[in-house]
C-alpha cells in the first residue's frame, strides 16, 4: 500500500518535470520576436537549462545522500515553479538566461534520484508509466501555450500558468514529506552504503563508454526535435505558429501515449527489444515526414513521439542490470549529465546550423544521430553480454 502511493508521488512528480521541458520550442517564434533575438538564441536558453542539469546531476549521488529523495525532490520542484514564474514576467533575453539557470539545477538531481529509485525497486513497466507521466507534463505544455497564442495572448500567459501548476505539485510534495521519510529511509541506507568510486574509474567499465554515448544521442533526437519541431513547420511547411505548437503536441502525446502502451509491452518484450521497436518507429516517421503532404504530418509528428517512447525509461531500467545495483546510482547521475550535454549542446548546434542551411535539414540532423546511436546500443549490449559471461 504504502509503495503504491509513493509511486504516485513520484508519478506526480515526473509531471513537474515535463511540463517545462515543451514549453520553450512552442514558444520560441512568437518569443524571438517580442524579445528582439535572433531566431537561434532558443539554443541558447536551451543550453542554460541543461546545463544546469548536467551540473546537478554530477552531485546528485552526494546531494542525495546528505538530504535523501524527498527534500531534494521538494525542493527541485519548488525551484522550477519559481523560475517559470520569473519566465512570465520577463521581457528581456538576459533575464531569461539567468531564470534558465535554477530552472536546469531544479531538474538535475531529481531526476537522477528518482530513475534510480524505480529502476531499483519496481518492475519495468513502471519505468515506462513513469516517463509517461513525463510525457503527460510535456504534452500538457504545448497545449497550454497553443491555447494562449491561438487566443491572442502572449507567451508569457504560457509560462505563468504552468508555473502555478508546478506550484500546486510542490504543496503536494509538502504534504507527502512524512510519508516520503518513513517509506525511503530503507533505501536511502542502502544507498549510502553503496560503492564510491572516481569517474574514471567508472569509465573503465565495460560497456559505459558506450552507454553514455547512446544517452547523449537519444536526449540530444529528443530534445532537437521537441525545440526545433515547431520552428520546421513554421519556417519550411508554412505553418502559423499557434498551429505548429499544436503539432509538436502531438509529437509529446506520442511519447506520453507509447510509454503508457510501453508498460505493457515489457511483459512480452525485453527492455532491449523495446528500444530495437522504438528506433524503426522512429525511422518509419522521419521517412513520412520527408512527403510533401500536410496531412502526413500528424501521424509523422505522432510516430516519431511513439519511437521515442520505449527507449529512455528501457535503457535506464536496464542500468542496474547492466552496471550492477552497487553502482547504479553514481553510473545513473553520470548518464543523466550525459543525457543533459546531448540537451545542451545539440539543438543550439541545430539553431546555428538552421541558420545557415535552413531548417528542413532537421530530419538529416535527427537521422544522423540515430543512425550513431543505433550502432552504440548494439555496442553496448554486445559488451555488456561479453562481461556476464
Amino acid at each position: 500500500m504504502k509503495k503504491g502511493l509513493l509511486l504516485i508521488v513520484i508519478y506526480l512528480a515526473f509531471i513537474s518535470l515535463g511540463l517545462p521541458d515543451s514549453l520553450l520550442g512552442p514558444a520560441w517564434p512568437k518569443m524571438y520576436i517580442d524579445l528582439n533575438v535572433p531566431l537561434h538564441f532558443a539554443g541558447i536558453i536551451s543550453m542554460i537549462v541543461a546545463g544546469g542539469t548536467v551540473v546537478s546531476s554530477l552531485f546528485s549521488a552526494k546531494i542525495i545522500e546528505r538530504f535523501g529523495v524527498a527534500y531534494v525532490t521538494l525542493f527541485s520542484v519548488l525551484l522550477t515553479a519559481l523560475a517559470l514564474l520569473g519566465f512570465s514576467y520577463s521581457q528581456h533575453f538576459i533575464y531569461l538566461c539567468l531564470l534558465a539557470i535554477p530552472l536546469g539545477l531544479g531538474a538535475g538531481c531529481v531526476d537522477a534520484a528518482l530513475n534510480n529509485y524505480v529502476a531499483l525497486h519496481y518492475k519495468a513497466k513502471h519505468m515506462n508509466w513513469l516517463h509517461c507521466f513525463w510525457g503527460v507534463g510535456a504534452a500538457l505544455g504545448p497545449i497550454i501555450m497553443a491555447h494562449y497564442l491561438a487566443n491572442g495572448e502572449s507567451w508569457t500567459a504560457g509560462y505563468r500558468t504552468v508555473g502555478w501548476i508546478q506550484i500546486s505539485l510542490v504543496l503536494i510534495l509538502l504534504l507527502s514529506i512524512p510519508f516520503w521519510v518513513r517509506t525511503s529511509s530503507g533505501s536511502e541506507e542502502e544507498g549510502s552504503t553503496a560503492e564510491k568510486q572516481s569517474f574514471l574509474t567508472l569509465l573503465k567499465v565495460p560497456g559505459l563508454k558506450q552507454a553514455l554515448i547512446v544517452f547523449f544521442c537519444y536526449c540530444s533526437i529528443e530534445a532537437t526535435f521537441g525545440l526545433w519541431g515547431a520552428s520546421y513547420l513554421v519556417f519550411s511547411r508554412g505553418f502559423a505558429p499557434e498551429k505548429a505548437a499544436g503539432l509538436v503536441s502531438v509529437y509529446y502525446v506520442g511519447i506520453t501515449f507509447g510509454r503508457f502502451v510501453s508498460g505493457f509491452m515489457t511483459e512480452k518484450l525485453t527492455n532491449r527489444q523495446l528500444v530495437y521497436v522504438g528506433q524503426g518507429i522512429i525511422i518509419l516517421g522521419l521517412l513520412t515526414l520527408l512527403l510533401p503532404f500536410e496531412t502526413t504530418l500528424l501521424p509523422a509528428f505522432f510516430m516519431v513521439g511513439l519511437g521515442c517512447a520505449p527507449i529512455f525509461p528501457s535503457l535506464l531500467h536496464e542500468t542496474p542490470q547492466n552496471f550492477g545495483e552497487k553502482q547504479s546510482q553514481s553510473i545513473m547521475g553520470i548518464q543523466m549529465a550525459c543525457a543533459y550535454i546531448g540537451i545542451t549542446l545539440m539543438p543550439l548546434l541545430f539553431g546555428k546550423l538552421a541558420s545557415e542551411i535552413g531548417h528542413a535539414s532537421l530530419l538529416w540532423f535527427i537521422g544522423a544521430l540515430l543512425l550513431i546511436k543505433i550502432y552504440m546500443n548494439y555496442s553496448l549490449n554486445k559488451a555488456v553480454s561479453a562481461r556476464k559471461v
